[in-house]
């Protein structure tokens, strides 16, 4: 789908507040309330708008101690990606998981409450996935920029 000026700037307005009402939309873009509508519901049948989500605060919900985990499997076969990657979507969390070219194959990152915890997820649940051959931890300092907002 090729998108114009017009969808670019409603897509950057729709993730900056998802909430705002199409009559809010319609005034930033200069268009009527049903050319609004019609062009997010256009959005949302092409895919380019997948969902709409509210973004927690993880302090609120003491689930601020984020690590990253590198993991390497002891194969790269079909089977074993298969697997893991099924497995591993299972893993609440685990809220991110990407397959990843270089030494490791995925870069997770999860979000637990405290350092015992993230030890339990390790112990209980991310090593007992088959044909993880090494698991290397990086644990955030600082959150520097969060985003979710793709610039357009």
């Amino acid at each position: 789908m090729m998108l114009d000026d017009t969808d670019n700037t409603l897509l950057q307005l729709l993730q900056s507040d998802s909430k705002q009402t199409n009559k809010e939309l319609a005034n930033k873009l200069g268009l009527s309330v049903t050319a609004v509508y019609e062009r997010i519901k256009k959005l949302e049948r092409e895919g380019v708008i997948s969902k709409y989500v509210a973004l927690v605060n993880k302090e609120s919900v003491e689930r601020n101690f984020v690590t990253f985990c590198s993991i390497r499997l002891v194969q790269h076969s079909k089977e074993y990606v298969v697997k893991f990657e099924r497995e591993v979507t299972k893993l609440e969390e685990v809220l991110e998981c990407y397959h990843i070219s270089g030494d490791y194959d995925y870069l997770l990152k999860v979000v637990v409450s405290d350092m015992e915890e993230f030890r339990a997820f390790m112990v209980n649940k991310l090593t007992t996935i088959n044909h993880i051959g090494n698991t290397h931890s990086a644990f955030m300092i600082n959150e520097v920029k969060h985003t979710t907002a793709i610039q357009l």
